[in-house]
């Protein structure tokens, strides 16, 4: 069996632990497309290209780059004409163009596409995002990632084949907690992700500038939202703002951390959808708190700590309780890498995906 992937998350090198774990499935032969570079916030991010263990890899420009619903892969027609796949898997949401040109060009070839929905609001897209989502959700099987997104896949109209399958796995031995005790005069929290009003930072750092007593904080990533959450933070001391940092560097900034927040507080029309970097933490033996946005609480479930999104106080006390209580931190790292080896690693997210595959091969329409 043979699947054409096509994916601009795989400019990020940690994303191909997928590939490999795909790889490994003897009766599948896998090419993966990604980007050569990908403009995130005027930002460019160029591939990192890890070499590829079981798996084919391809790199190409894309038309539109940086536009996040109106981007497309140049040359899939080539590649779906050379490789010749009985699937091809656009990892985007059935609303976006590369979706719905993937679609088209995919049934010139004969060949099942399949797409990918986080999306776990039901929302009626303006023209002509609307028009591409009703082209997509007539022609493709899908894999959501949560049980909420299969839900507004089936009210909007989706009557093919749904798989619900986390779309990010991790690698356990590489996620893995640090052998080292802990500083125990140090109390350090930390952030990592994109930089933007919905990801509600200004709240974390108000939090941890509220518990006092010298609590340190890190905050990985970039976005427009850095310039007046610096100004928030000028203030204050030991909040430290780390930049965007390479895929193989998380898990040692996982490591460091006393404990990690993902303190989402939505926008209009958008709520958490998975929460990556808490399950990367998790893994890492991090405690983590999470809000109530979205799919937060599913995800963490009970192994880790979910405050009120937007809510100082209570994300100050939840970090002032975890500073005084080591056992009760030492509870939810263990609490998280068990709910990450039963539910999140990259070994049973792709043999969930790998099998998906072949129920779509072997119907082939």
């Amino acid at each position: 069996m043979r699947v054409l992937m096509i994916s601009k998350a795989l400019v990020a090198g940690a994303h191909h632990d997928k590939l490999r774990a795909l790889g490994a499935h003897a009766d599948l032969e896998l090419l993966a497309v990604s980007p050569d570079q990908w403009i995130e916030d005027g930002r460019r991010v160029v591939a990192e290209r890890p070499a590829p263990r079981g798996y084919e890899m391809a790199y190409t420009p894309l038309r539109l780059n940086g536009r996040y619903h109106l981007y497309w892969f140049r040359g899939l027609r080539r590649l779906l004409r050379s490789y010749r796949p009985q699937v091809l898997h656009v990892d985007e949401e059935p609303y976006n163009l590369s979706a719905a040109i993937a679609c088209r060009d995919a049934a010139a070839f004969g060949v099942r596409p399949v797409v990918f929905a986080w999306q776990n609001l039901t929302r009626r897209y303006p023209p002509p995002f609307r028009w591409l989502e009703r082209y997509v959700l007539e022609r493709a099987d899908a894999i959501a990632g949560t049980n909420a997104a299969a839900e507004v896949l089936r009210h909007k109209g989706h009557r093919r084949r749904i798989a619900v399958i986390p779309q990010f796995g991790v690698d356990p031995e590489v996620f893995a907690p640090r052998p080292e005790p802990r500083d125990a005069e140090r109390f350090v929290v930390g952030y990592a992700g994109r930089l933007v009003a919905a990801k509600g930072v200004d709240v974390l750092i108000r939090a941890v500038g509220a518990i006092g007593g010298g609590a340190e904080l890190a905050i990985a990533g970039s976005g427009p939202a850095a310039p007046d959450l610096r100004r928030i933070a000028a203030s204050m001391r030991g909040v430290t703002f780390e930049g965007v940092m390479a895929s193989a560097a998380m898990p040692a900034f996982y490591r460091r951390l006393d404990a990690f927040v993902l303190p989402t507080v939505g926008r209009r029309g958008w709520t958490e959808q998975f929460g990556r970097a808490a399950v990367e933490a998790m893994a890492c033996g991090t405690p983590t708190v999470v809000t109530d946005s979205g799919e937060l609480p599913h995800v963490v479930g009970g192994a880790g700590e979910i405050v009120p999104a937007g809510d100082v106080h209570a994300l100050a006390d939840t970090l002032a309780r975890l500073r005084r209580d080591p056992e009760r931190r030492a509870q939810l790292a263990a609490a998280g890498r068990a709910r990450v080896l039963d539910a999140f690693t990259t070994e049973r997210v792709a043999a969930a995906t790998a099998a998906f595959y072949r129920e779509v091969a072997a119907d082939g329409g």
